[in-house]
């Protein structure tokens, strides 16, 4: 396996739903998440909490693990079969 960090950036179209982020930026998907999980707590308090911060129809991603071909893996932990890292 190999290991690069996992990137995320604020698709154009959707910078109005976040205006504290800089659209077209790439940034550490960890970075990223945190600063989005803070601002949406801070206005919606932990409702926020029940759904995926880093909404795949506003952020592209790259980097992260390559794993190769087939694997039993899964990149989150809210996807089925998750046991953790390999």
């Amino acid at each position: 396996m190999d290991f690069t960090a996992r990137e995320a950036r604020l698709k154009p179209e959707h910078a109005d739903r976040y205006p504290q982020l800089d659209a077209g930026l790439w940034e550490t998907a960890a970075e990223l998440g945190a600063k989005v999980l803070l601002w949406q707590v801070q206005q919606q308090g932990t409702a926020a909490l029940a759904s995926r911060i880093l909404d795949e129809e506003h952020f592209e991603f790259r980097g992260g693990w390559y794993r190769g071909g087939e694997t039993e893996l899964r990149t989150r932990a809210s996807d089925p079969a998750f046991n953790g890292p390999g």
